[in-house]
């Protein structure tokens, strides 16, 4: 299996981000998401490490924080606006909230319990998911969304500014090939409704 292609920082400008962080609450589909994929993982006992990759202005692990317990969650975004706007919404000690790009993870093999990356993939590319696939431990989960491909309609300069090493898939079962590539393990796909669908992966490492 060829090996995915480095991930391209140039092409996640920080500042294209921090410009969108004080509307992105405003789009009710961030926060749909990342509920949804909280609320899809499989049952555990209270996690030791969450890490929400590219949290944006938090949704995710927020999230997390209220359904798992987890005893420490990871939030990490390469823009400091999103990351100020999401630490304003908690001062729960077990919330660390990190200005970091979503490759490489500063984190050591198996260190997690679950990865969630809720609406971002599409914009970081291929090497994320073996990433995640790294530092979770044997029985950790991921979940993940991703764009239908019918339904992403993006400008011709954000569509400039997108990896091209990922393709944004266009059924289920596409969707589902992103996870196994990774070497995740017992992969579920859902789609969310109409007008702004998006793929919600789940998969697991196996034990």
């Amino acid at each position: 299996m060829p090996l995915p292609a480095p991930f391209d920082a140039a092409r996640c400008d920080p500042a294209r981000f921090d410009a969108a962080a004080d509307t992105y609450d405003e789009h009710p589909h961030h926060l749909a998401i990342a509920r949804r994929l909280v609320a899809g993982l499989r049952p555990v006992p209270a996690p030791e490490l969450v890490v929400d990759v590219a949290t944006g202005t938090g949704f995710a692990a927020l999230a997390a924080l209220a359904t798992l317990a987890p005893r420490r969650v990871l939030a990490i975004d390469i823009s400091p606006r999103m990351i100020e706007k999401a630490a304003a919404k908690t001062a729960d000690g077990r919330v660390e909230w990190r200005v970091a790009p979503a490759v490489p993870l500063d984190l050591p093999d198996g260190a997690a319990d679950v990865v969630l990356c809720a609406s971002a993939l599409h914009l970081i590319g291929a090497s994320a998911p073996p990433e995640w696939r790294r530092v979770l431990r044997p029985g950790g989960q991921v979940a993940f969304s991703i764009p239908v491909a019918a339904d992403f309609h993006p400008s011709p300069e954000f569509a400039a500014s997108l990896p091209t090493d990922l393709a944004v898939p266009s059924d289920e079962a596409g969707a589902e090939r992103i996870a196994r590539a990774a070497g995740f393990a017992s992969v579920r796909v859902t789609t969310t409704p109409a007008p702004r669908r998006s793929f919600l992966v789940f998969a697991d490492v196996t034990a």
